[in-house]
């Protein structure tokens, strides 16, 4: 896998993807092979909004914000493979979900590796299969499909 020359910082995530805190599911990028794969990672601190509720003396990641950090990085795959869809003009949508397992619980403290993997393109939507990770364990996976509209037709 080929590096990125220094990984992909917070400031330029920001510039590539809308979410915002609480939202934004990735710190940074560390790997990238265009077209292929993305690596990168979420730290998971005691402070995170989610661990008020779920659950108090049990602080635990929502499984559903795991799939979205994976969803995130997958489209920064995407995003980062095809520089003309980096204009600003275009939002990645969830568009599904599918075989997702949840092996382990993601805690405070905990570094989110995540790993997707472009599996195909279709005109507007996008289909990836991806991982995470802590300490080197899979902690759950899946497969998510995207779909690339114009901000002007939301």
């Amino acid at each position: 896998m080929s590096e990125l020359p220094t990984p992909l910082q917070i400031g330029e995530i920001l510039k590539l993807l809308p979410h915002r805190y609480p939202f934004l599911l990735v710190d940074r990028v560390t790997a990238l092979v265009a077209g292929e794969r993305l690596e990168a990672y979420k730290n998971v601190t005691f402070n995170e909004p989610f661990f008020q509720g779920h659950f108090p003396g049990l602080p635990v990641m929502p499984g559903v914000l795991i799939c979205e950090a994976l969803a995130q990085a997958g489209g920064l795959l995407t995003l980062l493979s095809d520089p003309a869809l980096c204009d600003g003009s275009r939002v990645f949508l969830f568009a599904g979900i599918d075989n997702v397992r949840f092996r382990a619980p993601v805690v405070p403290g905990d570094r989110l590796d995540l790993q997707v993997y472009d599996v195909r393109r279709k005109l507007s939507l996008v289909k990836m299969s991806g991982q995470a990770l802590v300490d080197g364990k899979v902690v759950a996976s899946g497969t998510m499909t995207a779909a690339i509209a114009k901000r002007e037709d939301m």
